[in-house]
């Protein structure tokens, strides 16, 4: 196991031991964390698919079952990554076997007139797409013929590799998250369903920070990376002599990251002072010297836009920052102290 590795498993266990205090002691931060992960989520994951709701309120409104008629296809599968991650998140999904992944697949083009719940028929291709219109084969799948013996084969040893505990669980959602996208089961929506089934594999196995910080965010905002690591780990994986360790090196880093997210977000509720107080710290002391309000409300959850606002136009008051524009739009600047 490479040492990387081993580190960022150490930060992973380290931050799975304070789920359960600030559980306990930060009930309502974590249900804010929670309603805006949910909202990450969804969005981030049908981004990476070039799934977009260009009007965010339009979106949060799909997202919270409020828009009424879903007008485009976008808004439509927005729609059904909703119901796919809220049956994970809101219903008891075991036991894990193929009927799930069925489900899921079903649920995700449910608002579609797309077929959904159905293992692919044709012989699939993974390709790149240049901006030339040319396309570059990044893997092969698993031949439609057994992809129904390929998925089986996988819960299976999954599900053993689990009982028998000889591994961390961290790894062994990582490794069957790679080969589920290997074996690339559906014609389309692959990669929502498997980033959906993270989410709940995580939370089966004592990981819940996935329901507090989007890891679909984290993934899309770090996206070449997370290409290039599976790109890296299904190479020669026909030949059962794929190098994992990319692919979980990835993974892993990016837990990691979420955890320590969740840890700086806990920490900013619990560190006193007034909301007012505590974004005019934040602002002063941490935010990048270019930002908007939404990067605020980002860093510190609980903390309403009017206070946000009401901070920086004292902050503005006082010289600490400029702003352009107005409203949504509205980009802020911190002014460096005077030598």
């Amino acid at each position: 196991m490479p040492a990387t590795v081993v580190m960022q498993l150490r930060a992973i266990d380290t931050g799975r031991g304070s789920e359960a205090l600030y559980r306990n002691q930060l009930p309502a931060l974590l249900t804010e964390l929670a309603n805006r992960a949910r909202i990450q989520s969804i969005t981030a994951s049908s981004a990476i698919e070039g799934i977009v709701v260009p009007d965010a309120e339009r979106a949060e409104r799909i997202i919270a079952g409020r828009a009424g008629v879903l007008r485009t296809r976008s808004e439509q599968e927005l729609a059904g990554y909703r119901k796919a991650l809220d049956y994970l998140f809101q219903e008891d999904w075991q036991p894990l076997n193929l009927g799930l992944l069925l489900h899921l697949h079903r649920l995700l083009w449910s608002e579609t007139n797309y077929p959904g719940g159905q293992l692919k028929t044709d012989d699939n291709l993974v390709v790149d797409r240049s901006s030339d219109g040319s396309t570059t084969v990044r893997f092969v799948p698993v031949p439609a013929s057994k992809t129904a013996q390929y998925l089986t084969t996988l819960i299976d040893g999954y599900r053993t590799a689990q009982h028998g505990q000889r591994h961390h669980p961290v790894l062994l959602v990582g490794l069957m998250i790679l080969d589920l996208l290997v074996i690339h089961p559906f014609a389309d929506g692959n990669g929502r369903v498997a980033r959906a089934l993270t989410n709940a594999l995580l939370v089966d196995a004592g990981h819940e920070v996935c329901r507090w910080v989007s890891l679909e965010q984290l993934i899309a905002e770090s996206a070449d990376a997370y290409y290039e690591a599976l790109l890296q780990s299904t190479r020669d994986w026909h030949d059962d002599a794929a190098d994992p360790w990319p692919w979980l090196s990835y993974f892993t880093a990016t837990l990691a990251t979420a955890y320590e997210t969740f840890a700086r977000r806990a920490a900013s509720d619990r560190s006193g002072g007034t909301k007012q107080e505590r974004v005019r710290e934040y602002v002063l002391k941490h935010a990048p010297i270019i930002f908007k309000v939404g990067d605020v409300r980002a860093a510190l959850p609980g903390v309403s836009d009017q206070t946000i606002r009401l901070a920086l136009e004292q902050l503005r008051d006082d010289a600490k920052v400029k702003s352009t524009g107005a409203g949504r739009g509205a980009v802020w600047v911190r002014i460096p102290d005077q030598v």
